[in-house]
């Protein structure tokens, strides 16, 4: 199981990485001052991997407790930190979806207060105090992905409503979904796997998890690079 889950991460940072660079490059061409919260997340979520990946990779050469205590320390607090900026990047994109509406000002405030209020409730119910954290941290990740799925719907349904429709938002918007989609599949697959013990069954929901993050990327990339103009073939 541990040498699975670690060729499936060193799969996920050969292709991750590479994504997370052209993504911040292609925001650098301008987008991001329309969207510096996206910009934002992306840079830090290739600086934690960065930070994660000697920490993985001790953990699992050398198998010592502390140095598997270090690692999921570090992954569990970068991964709260990456929660609370897709949660940002959601609530601004329905802020920017709502320009013109009387109502966004409120909006903005039920929609974050609401946000923190579901998210203090599921921690509170899945905490359990002791040293192995992924015990509560899984189900609760799970939540939040969910609650981040209904606030992307919202922001889907509010995008086509609009007559004047944003192609960058529809798409961004978009492969949020199908991330919070697979994190939410995945987490939920890997929480069934640690009451029954299956370590196929985790290594799938790791494997949905790492393919919807990389269709994020990709479609992203996809959004914010340059438009090429094509070169004109002389004829004659």
């Amino acid at each position: 199981m541990a040498t699975g889950k670690f060729v499936l991460q060193i799969c996920g940072w050969l292709i991750g990485i590479p994504l997370d660079i052209l993504v911040i490059q292609a925001l650098l061409g301008g987008a991001w001052r329309r969207y510096p919260l996206v910009f934002l997340y992306v840079a830090a979520s290739f600086v934690t991997t960065l930070v994660e990946v000697p920490l993985n990779t001790e953990s699992y050469l050398t198998g010592s407790t502390a140095a598997v205590a270090l690692f999921a320390k570090v992954y569990w607090i970068d991964d709260w930190l990456l929660q609370f900026m897709i949660f940002a990047i959601v609530l601004s994109l329905i802020d920017r979806a709502m320009l013109a509406s009387p109502w966004r000002r409120l909006t903005r405030i039920g929609l974050a207060a609401g946000a923190l209020l579901f998210a203090g409730l599921s921690l509170w119910v899945h905490y359990r105090p002791g040293p192995k954290i992924g015990l509560w941290m899984t189900p609760w990740t799970r939540d939040l992905s969910v609650c981040a799925t209904v606030l992307d719907l919202a922001l889907w349904m509010i995008l086509i409503a609009t007559l004047k429709r944003d192609r960058s938002l529809l798409l961004i918007s978009g492969a949020l979904g199908m991330r919070f989609t697979g994190d939410a599949i995945g987490a939920a697959v890997a929480y069934l796997s640690m009451h029954n013990k299956m370590a196929a069954v985790a290594l799938t929901g790791s494997v949905i998890t790492m393919l919807a993050d990389l269709a994020c990327l990709y479609v992203w990339w996809q959004t914010f690079r340059p438009a090429r103009n094509p070169v004109a073939v002389p004829v004659g």
